[in-house]
């Protein structure tokens, strides 16, 4: 049986845009576009608003410019508005060939926004159609309040449409302006319009107000629609909209009578570059795209998936261009840790793993970040291998940091037993402590790696008495290094990762 094709068309830049903070550059606007059309392969990307900003119209305009040369100009559109033909006006001279017109989908947002009757709305409606046909640039046409429109007042949302299907209208755009629809009513507003007029083309347009927008996408479908309206990471107004990388892998895996035609493998890179533009973080637990969502923690599902992999689904991580980790903390267990050195090339018999398996778990017990590149430093600690031999230990230290006077360091190190004391001052802590380091090793003619890069961060949603993640990149003999150190005071997780520098360098 043929499958029924949904187009899918993203409106990021323009309803993303909408998120509370976020405003896109004419240039950022471009990179997603091109993302969103050529690495994603979307059908139809809406990516402004007309008669917005002078922003706005060279962003357009920068856009239909890259459209023209490649093909795209009628997959791209345009919010517009019903205002006597200012916003095609805006359109041409932008070089924008498709209008999504707003207009009003319940009697409520006529009367009260508007003021006007069925017949002036649709008389004007019918006039920014005919005006859109003679400058070239075709029509969807949006009914605000739509899913209220359909619980309040659906004898007007007949009307209207009754008159919509009469105009040279592409496609016809079913908004859940305020995220209030549930699955069942989503499937029987729905079913009841495709029922009525089978020929037109519906698309549905999801907010997430109530968590259920995937949930109405899938009703929306099994109702008849033609398209959907989703955004990267579920970005939008209020709670968002239904977010792009669920909705197409919940399509692919649970709608086989369909067919969309986007190309998941690059789902997980573009929403990590619409983060990064638009720095609102996505949530570590979120679908397909978290940091989290593709890694195990507890020591059980590691271990079933050694056995025949008991705990795997269908959202196998490589589909998204990710990888299945296994987190290590007090939960972890032996499989767990496993599962981390089979990656690192590492391998421990049964008592040796007991013991790093321990060590690891008081250390999640102290709210402590393990990961697996922290696996050597602490197998060595545990078993004392001499992998990174602590040959050097800095034995005690004393900071001084006092309003105006220069922060001084006390350090007394050990190198091979032998125990070296200096005092240096610097701009900071941790330089007053690297200035006595330094003095101690040029006193033993040693030389230190330079250090190149300096991160500090702590956990998302901790608060002050979060521990701290410090990590160091040093250079030294042509390569580069990093070293972690974990402490609730940053200076001092800085000296942990340096001391782990002075025995691995």
């Amino acid at each position: 049986m043929e499958r029924r094709k949904i187009e899918i068309m993203d409106t990021t830049l323009r309803d993303g845009e909408q998120t509370s903070g976020v405003s896109f550059s004419a240039a950022e606007k471009l990179t997603i576009a091109q993302l969103l059309l050529e690495e994603l392969n979307i059908d139809r990307i809406e990516v402004a608003s007309a008669r917005v900003s002078e922003g706005e119209f060279q962003g357009v305009k920068g856009i239909m410019s890259w459209a023209e040369q490649n093909g795209y100009s009628n997959r791209i559109e345009v919010l517009s508005f019903v205002d006597g033909g200012i916003s095609i006006e805006w359109m041409k001279k932008a070089g924008a060939k498709v209008q999504n017109l707003l207009t009003k989908g319940s009697l409520n947002h006529l009367t009260h926004q508007l003021k006007k009757t069925p017949e002036q709305h649709f008389s004007e409606i019918a006039q920014s159609i005919a005006l859109a046909n003679e400058n070239g640039i075709a029509t969807n046409v949006y009914l605000e309040d739509w899913s209220n429109g359909m619980r309040n007042s659906p004898d007007y949302v007949f009307q209207y449409l009754d008159f919509l299907v009469t105009q040279p209208v592409k496609r016809i755009l079913l908004p859940d302006t305020l995220g209030v629809l549930i699955p069942s009513d989503t499937f029987a507003f729905i079913a009841k319009i495709t029922a009525k007029y089978p020929n037109i083309h519906f698309d549905f347009h999801a907010h997430n107000d109530y968590d259920l927008s995937v949930a109405n996408v899938m009703e929306a479908i099994k109702a008849g629609i033609s398209g959907l309206h989703v955004t990267v990471n579920g970005m939008g107004e209020r709670a968002g909209n239904a977010p792009l990388e669920s909705t197409v892998a919940v399509i692919n895996d649970f709608m086989p009578e369909v067919q969309i035609n986007i190309k998941e493998s690059s789902l997980y890179s573009v929403s990590k570059l619409v983060e990064t533009f638009t720095g609102y973080r996505i949530p570590a637990n979120k679908p397909i795209v978290g940091d989290n969502v593709f890694t195990q923690t507890a020591g059980i599902h590691a271990d079933g998936d050694n056995k025949n992999n008991l705990y795997f689904n269908n959202l196998l991580p490589e589909r998204f261009g990710r990888k299945r980790k296994y987190a290590l903390g007090k939960t972890s267990g032996k499989a767990n840790i496993e599962k981390n050195l089979q990656e690192l090339g590492l391998h421990l018999n049964n008592e040796d793993l007991k013991l790093v398996t321990q060590r690891i778990i008081e250390l999640g017990d102290k709210k402590e970040t393990v990961t697996k590149e922290d696996l050597p430093y602490i197998i060595s600690d545990v078993l004392d291998s001499h992998t990174y031999e602590d040959r050097i230990v800095i034995d005690s230290y004393a900071l001084v940091h006092s309003k105006g006077f220069q922060p001084t360091t006390s350090l007394r190190l050990k190198i091979d037993n032998e125990i070296i004391e200096e005092h240096a001052q610097g701009d900071g802590q941790f330089d007053a402590f690297m200035n006595a380091l330094t003095k101690i090793y040029k006193s033993k003619k040693l030389t230190l790696p330079k250090l190149t890069d300096y991160a500090v961060r702590i956990p998302p949603g901790s608060s002050s008495d979060a521990l701290c993640e410090t990590i160091i990149t040093w250079a030294a003999n042509g390569r580069e290094f990093k070293t972690r150190g974990l402490d609730s005071d940053q200076t001092v997780a800085a000296i942990k990762a340096t001391q782990k520098m002075l025995n691995v360098q």
